[in-house]
């Protein structure tokens, strides 16, 4: 059972990827080469993604953003962690992506927060490429019976 409630045979273990050192630098140096070079931040939902933003910051300077799901209501209640401004530019980066939903919450606050979206990406979509998830550039991308239709992972000077 996937978070969007669609069922599947098949499950992407995100944190196979996430936690491991080598595999997510792979993974986060192949996203750095999706980010357009007028990118001043890369944001990420809270959550499993934060680690994956946090090592594409790490790797190229570039600061992070944290979209929190929602105010706290306490400490410093923001819905955005990390230094910005209105006007931004900001790559917004999510783990897999299925219907999209958490990724179009997610920028919709940035863009009323006054940010630029200037890319979307993910590491897995699984998603028809229709409405919002259509923009959503991505690594892998899987068939709705989640065959995979497109790879640019392991990127060609990694190996397979």
């Amino acid at each position: 059972m996937l978070s969007s409630g669609r069922r599947s045979r098949y499950y992407v273990d995100k944190y196979a990827f996430l936690c491991d050192p080598d595999l997510l630098e792979e993974v986060a140096q192949a996203l750095l080469r999706r980010v357009p070079p007028e990118a001043e931040r890369i944001a990420a939902v809270e959550g499993g993604a934060g680690l994956l933003v946090t090592a594409m910051s790490l790797y190229s300077k570039i600061p992070a953003l944290i979209v929190r799901k929602g105010r706290k209501g306490y400490g410093t209640d923001n819905w955005l962690e990390g230094d910005w401004s209105p006007g931004t530019k900001v790559v917004l980066v999510e783990d897999v992506v299925t219907t999209g939903a958490q990724m179009m919450a997610a920028a919709r606050a940035l863009e009323e927060g006054g940010l630029e979206i200037v890319r979307l990406l993910c590491v897995v979509k699984r998603a028809e490429d229709v409405g919002f998830v259509a923009d959503v550039d991505c690594l892998v991308r899987l068939s709705s019976d989640d065959s995979v239709v497109m790879s640019l992972y392991p990127p060609p000077d990694v190996g397979a």
